[in-house]
């Protein structure tokens, strides 16, 4: 993986360095405070990703002490910040892990992040429901799963309220998004909800299923619960999809037509093609030949994590078959065709990770549907105000200042 130009460089391990960086940037909405990452930065080894869960854990385990002793002298809003800190490290414990499924500390770790997320919750100010949905598809075996997400509705909203659903992408978890975007969504007083589908986080390690081409049957049923309730303007329901997400999101749209209109943080054609032209020998010998999944310790960092996740979230061992999956997963001619509302594509400046697929997206989007030069947005988060990264990362506040989120009660 490139260093990008404008990272905070915590590691000599770039793989690291930005997995730091995405979790300081939820010092911005009570994820992290960035004394607590800097600490934990300071004792990971570069490469070794045991390192992260040792360094990870203990911070994760000291923070959820202090919110139960909040709890337990009835201070909710100590406990309540430190339940969202201690969630994020338990995450970050758990993260570079997974590329042994085997090791009896990879659901655990989610069980704890998720109570420890839960406990935050049910200190909010705002009401938050969890919901789980009933889905159906015809790559699952035995036709269904169950979509999961959670509704937070707007403080002092009277009545119908837009609503912008958020959906990540190839690993980022729901209780991520509340701190990446989800509270500055709320403080703009519109409704914020998640949902997970077959391959990321929740969804895989509960229900043991990866991810699926035809995404827009995991946004079914949310449309389908959104439109039964009253606190919901159906009118003003636009769809954010984040990293991987900003593939997944137009394919749910290029069904379900309620979703006003779709933005793309970043917009990625095929994630497929991207790491075809950012690690072409290593790819393409892992692609024709199996047995050097074994050999991936003299991977950088970067592609080690990229195949255990991928083999993780596709819920498959084979390499060849991960990575066939994965081409399936596209922004085509054929998704983009049947999407009749406006896309917003969004980059950051000096994203190396996107590489030039946004500009693919926003091309293909413009020349591939019927007034798609009206209809199609582009949108460059600038380097110099701190926003250059993938998916603007430590950004929050310029990405829901923009264009894509200030008009959205106009659609």
């Amino acid at each position: 993986m490139h260093l990008p130009r404008t990272a905070v460089l915590l590691s000599s391990d770039p793989q690291f360095a930005f997995y730091l960086e995405e979790v300081l940037a939820l010092a911005n909405n009570e994820g992290a405070p960035t004394g607590e990452v800097l600490r934990i930065a300071t004792s990971m080894i570069p490469h070794d990703f045991e390192s992260a869960y040792n360094s990870f854990y203990p911070m994760a385990q000291g923070i959820y002490a202090q919110a139960e002793s909040g709890m337990a002298s009835n201070d909710r809003v100590s406990a309540r910040e430190a339940y969202l800190r201690a969630a994020s490290y338990y995450r970050g414990a758990d993260f570079f892990l997974i590329g042994n499924w085997s090791d009896p500390r990879v659901d655990p770790l989610w069980v704890q992040q998720l109570d420890a997320f839960e406990k935050a919750v049910a200190l909010m100010e705002v009401r938050v429901e969890d919901f789980t949905l009933k889905a159906h598809s015809p790559n699952m075996p035995g036709g269904e799963f169950k979509v999961i997400g959670r509704f937070y509705r707007a403080a002092n909203a009277i009545g119908r309220t837009p609503t912008i659903v958020v959906g990540n992408g190839y690993d980022g978890s729901q209780e991520e998004s509340y701190h990446t975007i989800g509270l500055e969504i709320l403080k703009h007083e519109y409704n914020f909800v998640t949902y997970g589908g077959p391959g990321q986080p929740t969804v895989r390690r509960q229900q043991k299923i990866g991810f699926i081409p035809d995404w827009y049957n995991v946004a079914t049923p949310v449309v389908e619960y959104l439109s039964k309730r009253s606190d919901v303007d159906m009118s003003r329901l636009p769809l954010i999809g984040l990293s991987f997400g900003g593939t997944l999101a137009p394919i749910a749209a290029s069904r379900e037509h309620p979703f006003t209109k779709v933005v793309a943080i970043d917009g990625l054609v095929s994630i497929q093609q991207g790491s075809k032209e950012e690690w072409p020998k290593p790819i393409i010998e892992l692609y024709n030949n199996e047995w050097l999944r074994q050999r991936n310790s003299t991977y950088p960092s970067s592609l080690r994590w990229f195949i255990d996740q991928g083999l993780y979230s596709f819920n498959t061992t084979n390499p060849y078959e991960w990575f066939s999956r994965l081409g399936n997963i596209t922004m085509s001619p054929e998704v983009v065709k049947t999407m009749p509302r406006p896309v917003f594509v969004a980059k950051g400046q000096d994203d190396t990770m996107s590489l030039n697929q946004p500009e693919l997206a926003y091309e293909i989007l413009v020349s591939g549907r019927p007034n798609g030069k009206n209809l199609t947005y582009f949108h460059e988060f600038n380097t110099s105000l701190g926003a250059g990264e993938h998916v603007a990362i430590g950004a929050m506040k310029i990405q829901t200042s923009t264009p894509p989120l200030t008009r959205v009660k106009s659609y």
